[in-house]
C-alpha cells in the first residue's frame, strides 16, 4: 500500500493556522511577538555599544560617557542572557494551547464520523495518526516559527546593516553563505516529513505487535501458544524498518549539517583573520574588531536561525496538511436533505430490496434482503459465520447505508434521520463489546450517559442483567474499577478487580439495559459468555423486561431463539428460510437441521466427551 502523502498547504494554509494559533493563546502570541523584536535588536546594539565602548577607551573619553556605554551594553547582555528564557516559557506554554485546541477539533471531527467506514480505511488511520501528531507539531511550530523568522530577518537587517559599515564585503559573503543553508534546511525538512509518512503504516503494526506482547487481553493465549517469540520477531522486524528509515534521514542531516557548518566557520574565520589584518594596517579601528566579531556572530547565529525557522514552519505546515485532510472531511454518511421524526415505533422495521458490500470490489454481504420486524414482536436471525448477521445489524444501527434499498422505521426511511438520533432509540449488546478501563458504575453507566451518575438507575440495570449483587460485594462497591492498567505503586491491588468473561457478559447487558425505554433492543450473541444455567437466567430477564417490546436477537446457539415470534435464516446474504420454531421444524429445511445438530450434543447418554458440548454452539 502506498503510503499516505501530505495534501500540502500554501498561503491559505498559513492564514489558517495563524489564525488557530491566535484563538489558542492571542496574550501568549503578543508576548512572543514584542520578546522576538526586542531580541531581534539586541545583536546589533551589542555590536554598536561594543564598538563605541573600545574606541572610547583607546580614545580616553571621559568616564562618564564610557559608563553610559557600558551600561548600555550591560543592559543589552542581560536581555541576550534573559530574554530566551521568557522566550522559551511563553511558547511552551503557547504550545500546549495549541496543542489542546487542535486535539479538541481532530477528536470532535473523529467522533463526528457517524459509521464504521473511515474506521476500517488503512490509508485513513494512517491519515488520523499523521495529523494526531500534527496536533503538537503544526500550529505551534508554525506560529513560533513565524515569530522567530520575525525575529531573525530583524536581527539579520541590522546586523547585516552593521556590517556593511564595517565590512561592506563580508555583509554581502554572509548573505551569500545563508542562501544553501537555507535550501539544504528546507529539503531535508520535507525529506524527514516524508519519511514519517512513510512509517505510519510500519510504526502502527510495531505498536500492534508489542501489545499483543504486553496487554493482559492477550496475555494467556500468547503465553499458552507460545508465540511471545515470534511477535517480538515481528515486533522488532516492524521497529528495525522504523529505524532504518529515520537512519537515513539521520545520515543525510549529518552529511549536509557538517558540510553547511564548515562553510560557515570558513566565512567567520576568514572575516576575523581580515578584521585582525585590516586593524593592523590602520583601515578600521580598535573597536572596530570586537564590533565586526560580535556582527558576524551576530549575522549567522541569526540566519542559522532564521533557516531552522523556516524550515520548521515548512514542515508544520506539511504536517497541518494531515490535519486539515482530516478536519475537512464530510461524513461517511450521507446527511439527511430533509430531517425527519423519528416516531415511537408503532407498526414495524422493514428491510425493503438491502444490498450491501463493504467495497466495490468486494463480493455483495447481504442480497437483495426483504424483512419486516413488526413493533412489540421479537425477531431472531440465525446464519452460519458470514451470512450477513452482523452486517443487518450494521445497516440497522445506521453503521453504513444500503448500497441498495432502504430501511424504514414506521414507514419514515431511516437515511432522513440524524444517525445519533436513531441510536437514542436502540439498545444494542453486541458480541465484542468493551471492557472499558474505568469503575463499574462507569461500565453500566455509559450505556445512557443521561443517566451515568443515576446510581439508582445503574444498580437496575445491573440487578436485571444479574450482575448487581457482584458489583455490590467489590472491595469499593460500584466505584471499583474494572482494571489493574492504571495504578501508581501507591495503589493496592484490591483497588482493581478483575472479572470473568460471564461477569463481563452481564455487565454489557446491563449496559444495554440502561436504555430500558429503548424502541428497539438488539442483542447480538448476548449469552456467548456464560454457562448453561446462566445463559438460561439471562433470556429470562430479558424476555420479562423486553416483553411487549421490539426485539432482534441473534445467535448461534437456537435454543435460546426458538421463543422469538420469528425465525429468520440467512445464507450468503439471503433470507432463506423465517417462520416460527415450530413451522420451521415442520419444514424440515435448514433450520431443522440445524437445530438437529445441536439438540444431538444434549443426547450425551452419560458420555463425558459429549458434556463438554454442551455450551457449544454449532459443531
Amino acid at each position: 500500500m502506498p503510503p499516505v502523502r501530505c495534501l500540502g498547504t500554501g498561503a491559505g494554509g498559513l492564514g489558517t493556522v495563524l489564525r488557530s494559533a491566535w484563538q489558542a493563546g492571542p496574550w501568549h502570541l503578543a508576548v512572543m511577538c514584542v520578546v522576538a523584536l526586542v531580541s531581534g535588536l539586541v545583536p546589533a546594539a551589542i555590536a554598536w555599544l561594543t564598538l563605541l565602548l573600545v574606541d572610547g577607551l583607546v580614545a580616553g573619553e571621559e568616564a562618564p560617557r564610557l559608563v553610559i556605554a557600558a551600561a548600555g551594553l550591560a543592559t543589552a547582555s542581560v536581555a541576550a542572557a534573559t530574554l530566551p528564557h521568557l522566550s522559551q516559557y511563553v511558547e511552551a506554554e503557547f504550545g500546549r494551547r495549541c496543542t489542546r485546541l487542535l486535539t479538541d477539533r481532530l477528536y470532535e471531527k473523529v467522533n463526528g464520523f457517524s459509521g464504521l467506514a473511515r474506521f476500517e480505511d488503512p490509508q485513513m488511520l494512517d491519515r488520523i495518526e499523521l495529523a494526531g501528531q500534527a496536533t503538537t507539531r503544526s500550529v505551534g511550530p508554525v506560529a513560533t516559527g513565524v515569530v522567530a523568522i520575525a525575529r531573525d530577518v530583524t536581527t539579520v537587517v541590522t546586523v547585516l546593516a552593521t556590517l556593511a559599515v564595517l565590512a561592506p564585503v563580508m555583509a554581502v559573503v554572509v548573505l551569500v553563505a545563508a542562501v544553501p543553508i537555507l535550501y539544504a534546511q528546507v529539503a531535508l525538512s520535507r525529506d524527514e516529513t516524508r519519511a514519517m509518512e512513510e512509517i505510519t503504516s510500519t510504526g502502527r503494526r510495531q505498536f500492534f505487535y508489542s501489545s499483543l506482547i504486553s496487554e493482559a487481553d492477550a496475555a494467556m493465549e500468547v503465553r499458552l501458544l507460545g508465540t511471545g517469540p515470534f511477535l517480538k520477531r515481528r515486533m522488532l522486524a516492524e521497529l528495525s524498518a522504523v529505524h532504518a528509515s529515520q537512519r537515513g534521514v539521520d545520515r543525510r542531516q549529518l552529511r549536509v549539517q557538517t558540510l553547511l557548518s564548515l562553510l560557515g566557520g570558513v566565512v567567520a574565520g576568514g572575516g576575523l583573520v581580515w578584521a585582525v589584518h585590516a586593524a593592523g594596517t590602520g583601515r578600521i579601528s580598535v573597536g572596530a574588531v570586537p564590533a565586526f566579531i560580535a556582527a558576524v556572530t551576530g549575522a549567522q547565529s541569526a540566519l542559522f536561525g532564521l533557516v531552522f525557522a523556516v524550515s520548521r514552519t515548512y514542515q508544520g505546515l506539511l504536517l497541518f496538511g494531515h490535519l486539515r485532510a482530516v478536519t475537512d472531511l464530510p461524513d461517511d454518511l450521507a446527511a439527511p436533505i430533509t430531517s425527519a421524526q423519528l416516531p415511537r415505533l408503532r407498526r414495524g422495521i422493514e428491510f425493503h430490496d438491502v444490498w450491501f458490500r463493504y467495497d466495490p470490489d468486494h463480493p455483495w454481504v447481504l442480497r437483495g434482503v426483504n424483512l419486516r420486524i413488526p413493533a412489540g414482536r421479537s425477531l431472531a436471525v440465525v446464519g452460519l459465520n458470514g451470512a450477513g448477521k452482523s452486517t443487518l445489524i450494521k445497516l440497522l444501527c445506521r453503521l453504513y447505508d444500503p448500497d441498495h434499498g432502504a430501511i424504514t422505521w414506521d414507514g419514515v426511511d431511516i437515511r432522513t434521520v440524524p444517525a445519533s438520533e436513531l441510536r437514542q432509540r436502540i439498545g444494542v449488546v453486541f458480541q465484542d463489546f468493551v471492557r472499558y478501563d474505568m469503575t463499574a458504575a462507569e461500565n453500566v453507566g455509559l450505556g445512557d450517559l443521561r443517566r451515568v451518575d443515576d446510581r439508582a438507575a445503574i444498580r437496575w440495570a445491573a440487578a436485571r442483567a444479574g450482575v448487581d449483587n457482584k458489583l455490590r460485594s467489590l472491595p469499593r462497591d460500584y466505584d471499583t474499577p474494572l482494571t489493574r492498567t492504571f495504578f501508581s505503586a501507591s495503589d493496592t491491588p484490591e483497588r482493581g478487580v478483575l472479572l470473568s468473561g460471564g461477569q463481563w457478559q452481564r455487565v454489557a447487558v446491563a449496559r444495554a439495559l440502561m436504555r430500558a425505554n429503548a424502541d428497539l433492543m438488539i442483542l447480538d450473541e448476548p449469552s456467548s459468555g456464560l454457562d448453561a444455567e446462566a445463559e438460561h437466567q439471562v433470556h429470562h430477564d430479558l424476555r420479562g423486561l423486553r416483553a411487549g417490546r421490539t426485539n432482534l436477537l441473534v445467535s448461534h446457539r437456537l435454543s435460546t431463539v426458538r421463543e422469538a415470534d420469528l425465525i429468520v435464516i440467512l445464507a450468503d446474504g439471503r433470507i432463506v428460510e423465517q417462520g416460527t420454531h415450530a413451522e420451521l421444524m415442520a419444514y424440515g429445511g435448514r433450520y431443522s437441521h440445524l437445530f438437529s445438530l445441536q439438540a444431538r450434543g444434549y443426547d450425551i447418554g452419560g458420555d463425558p466427551a459429549a458434556m463438554d458440548r454442551r455450551s457449544v454452539g454449532l459443531p
